[in-house]
């Protein structure tokens, strides 16, 4: 087996292909993205617990497992409660996230799935209402990258391990 076909066959996880170890420059350039998104996030006054919110509920609602795990023990290391992290599904249906946070998860949420214009519309006139600009900018490419970041470990079936749990 040639070299390069040996070193993909060692980045397979149940069949697939680790995107990040196959192109490491392509994934490099994310994590350079996802590093200016959380500066951006940190200079628009943006909370780390409100960036994890974000990113744990649009990988909820796009499914990686990978991601919920990381960002889950990011939010905890934060201070986030276990309790709200519990009720994250259905934030909408309790009393215990702010407005500025309900605002940032309903435009989380709009930025994961932009073809429902109707709740776009919605998401971004509410968050108006309780967040600047640099915050309402600095919550959605939040939510963009980590539905980026949701594609890479889905794709490549990113794996959630026990002696990861740390």
């Amino acid at each position: 087996m040639s070299e390069t076909a040996q070193t993909t066959a060692d980045r397979r996880a149940g069949g697939r292909i680790y995107l990040d170890k196959q192109h490491p420059a392509a994934y490099q350039a994310l994590v350079k993205t996802a590093d200016a998104v959380r500066a951006a996030a940190a200079e628009a006054g943006l909370d780390r617990i409100l960036v994890e919110l974000v990113n744990l509920r649009v990988s909820q609602l796009n499914g990686c497992a990978f991601c919920l795990d990381v960002h889950t023990r990011a939010a905890l290391r934060a201070g986030e409660t276990t309790r709200r992290l519990g009720v994250l599904a259905a934030w909408r249906d309790t009393e215990l996230f702010t407005a500025r946070e309900r605002a940032a998860l309903a435009l989380a949420e709009a930025t994961t799935h932009p073809a429902d214009a109707l709740a776009q519309e919605r998401a971004y006139a509410a968050a108006g209402e309780v967040l600047d600009s640099a915050e309402i900018s600095a919550v959605i490419w939040a939510a963009i990258t980590i539905n980026a970041f949701n594609r890479v470990s889905i794709l490549s079936k990113h794996p959630v391990r026990e002696a990861d749990a740390r």
